[in-house]
């Protein structure tokens, strides 16, 4: 698509719109509203927001994705990971439940949207990347964890606070005196037939020719049941905290607060959010795209997620993005195109309008249960086994990343964990592998000395450099280099085989020409071989080549044939 169009895939999608898809989005779209109503019920009290703010982050936004969006499952909406952030944001400037919080909330989802849509329209996708999957993945265990951990008051019936791990853990273990049993009952009952519809209702709705997705809309069934036992038994006079008053209607106009202070203090938390809302919501959506041959385009999702976030803001919500649990069921369930979405928005539009005076029972436990259920599938173990067996840099990333979110927060987790890979990668690309090659007898192959057998002449040093040449790593290859001419007497010819070599920095190119300044002085001819365009196109503008004491070759087996005793060798399978 191009021009206008390129903004609105709805019309790409649209063309082929027809009765078939019409059925297939509407039947997902029944599964999805079912199971994002007490989950958007649940996120929003995650937040620190009333149970209401969840439905209506669960409505426009949808609505602005599906016009926008690029990827055809993809549900946009309250999440719990950036619930989590959303409430470690708002709850150092305004208390929650307060009428400021809510603001600050709604300030938030602007934030990051505006951020969202500048980065997609200015291309900036990229800036996603240097969150690797070890830290995402670290960050979103830890996050699990914290997640889990907050929501056993509610389980449990106690009074606990506490934004860390250990202070949770310390709250918790305060507050055992005081355990409210019909809540524990309530609680752990939820819990356990949520596990259990989780891990074994799928096979068993096959097997009779529904979904296997229905058994995620398991939740509302938790739901109805503990809202008719909550009513019947009168729970909420006995001590047991329910969700009370939500008001019926559909998301109200609301404003944000513009003051630049406001704006200053939430900046750091909006670039967080909405960098790791991204990440995750790309994932999932080249994920599930990938399974039907169809492609995402990024600058366009991060569009979409900005127009969604935005959308948040001035209708009543918070921060959202693609989330893996409802995109995965609206996969299954059959949804062709993101009319799905729309279709859910106004399911869920209906059910704002009809049910929540029933939601007035609804125990705050069931919601506590269905977020514990939904988190822990995110704690995933296996990873760090993985990481510590195959790189322990990697595991330490996710380590540190894991530590610091349980230890010191979720903002003070990412950061740690992004900080981290960067200075890894600098470190790793400081100093990159070289190698001195030599010619594998009877064919024109170039290999490591240590590593095969190969045939060498001692005038010619061959070095292989396996990393682009830039500002951290151009001493390092000045001083192997050095070490390895002092050590050899007969040295005549240095070739820098650059197969691997994807770019030369500025700061780069002046240690080359440094390193034919000096060979020249010790009377050795500097070449370069197997050099690549692009690069050679920037060299071309330089002085380098113009100075240059050797020559340039297309193929290291050229270089040797031209410059080497072993071209008289009948295994160096040299040409007269």
């Amino acid at each position: 698509m191009t021009g206008w169009k390129r903004y609105f895939p709805v019309f790409d999608w649209g063309r082929g719109y027809n009765r078939k898809t019409l059925g297939n989005d509407m039947l997902a779209a029944a599964i999805v509203t079912i199971m994002l109503i007490p989950q958007s019920l649940a996120y929003a009290l995650l937040a620190g927001l009333p149970p209401q703010a969840g439905l209506y982050a669960s409505i426009v936004p949808i609505m602005l994705y599906a016009a926008f969006g690029t990827s055809r499952a993809l549900a946009v909406g309250p999440v719990a990971v950036v619930s989590l952030m959303t409430a470690a944001a708002v709850s150092r400037l305004a208390e929650p439940g307060s009428e400021q919080y809510a603001t600050l909330a709604l300030t938030l989802a602007l934030m990051s949207g505006v951020m969202l849509l500048a980065m997609g329209l200015f291309r900036l996708g990229f800036i996603a990347n240097f969150l690797s999957h070890p830290v995402v993945s670290g960050f979103i265990m830890a996050s699990a964890i914290l997640i889990a951990t907050s929501q056993l008051k509610h389980i449990l019936g106690v009074s606990a606070s506490g934004h860390t791990l250990p202070e949770m853990l310390t709250s918790i273990y305060n507050g055992l005196g005081g355990l409210h049993w019909p809540t524990v009952v309530i609680g752990v009952g939820s819990v356990a037939f949520l596990s259990w519809v989780r891990k074994g209702a799928g096979p068993q709705l096959a097997r009779f020719g529904l979904p296997s997705a229905m058994a995620r809309t398991a939740p509302i069934f938790a739901v109805a049941i503990t809202i008719g036992l909550a009513f019947a038994l009168d729970l909420g006079a006995g001590g047991m905290e329910l969700v009370g008053h939500v008001p019926a209607g559909l998301p109200p106009l609301t404003i944000p607060d513009f003051s630049p202070d406001v704006w200053t203090a939430l900046v750091g938390s909006a670039a967080i959010i909405s960098i790791i809302g991204f990440v995750e919501s790309a994932s999932v959506a080249q994920t599930l795209a990938a399974k039907k041959r169809q492609r995402i385009d990024p600058d366009q999702e991060l569009i979409a997620l900005g127009a969604a976030n935005a959308g948040a803001a001035f209708s009543g919500g918070y921060p959202v993005t693609g989330g893996f649990a409802r995109s995965v069921v609206n996969f299954d369930a059959g949804a062709e195109t993101p009319a799905a979405g729309a279709y859910t928005a106004l399911g869920l539009a209906l059910a704002s309008l009809t049910i929540t005076p029933l939601i007035a029972y609804l125990p705050v436990a069931t919601l506590a249960a269905t977020i514990i259920v939904a988190v822990l599938s995110l704690v995933d173990t296996h990873i760090l086994r993985e990481s510590w067996q195959y790189s322990k840099s990697d595991f330490a990333a996710i380590a540190a990343t894991i530590g610091v979110t349980l230890i010191g927060g979720v903002e003070a987790g990412v950061l740690t964990g992004v900080g981290l890979s960067i200075l890894m990668h600098l470190y790793k690309t400081s100093k990159p592998h070289m190698a001195i090659v030599g010619q594998v007898p009877g064919t024109e192959h170039f290999r490591n000395i240590e590593r095969h057998a190969v045939i060498t002449d001692p005038s010619v040093l061959t070095l292989r450099v396996d990393e682009s040449l830039y500002f951290a790593n151009a001493r390092y290859l000045e001083d192997r280099l050095y070490a390895m001419v002092a050590e050899r007497d007969q040295l005549k010819h240095v070739i820098l085989m650059c197969p691997a070599v994807n770019a030369i920095d500025f700061s780069a190119l002046e240690s080359l020409e440094e390193i034919n300044r000096r060979l020249s002085d010790l009377d050795i001819k500097m070449h370069l071989s197997e050099v690549k365009g692009p690069v050679m196109d920037r060299l071309k503008r330089s002085d380098l080549l113009d100075n240059l004491t050797g020559e340039i070759f297309l193929s290291q087996h050229a270089a040797i044939c031209a410059l080497s005793g072993l071209r008289d060798s009948k295994e160096a399978l040299c040409d007269d």
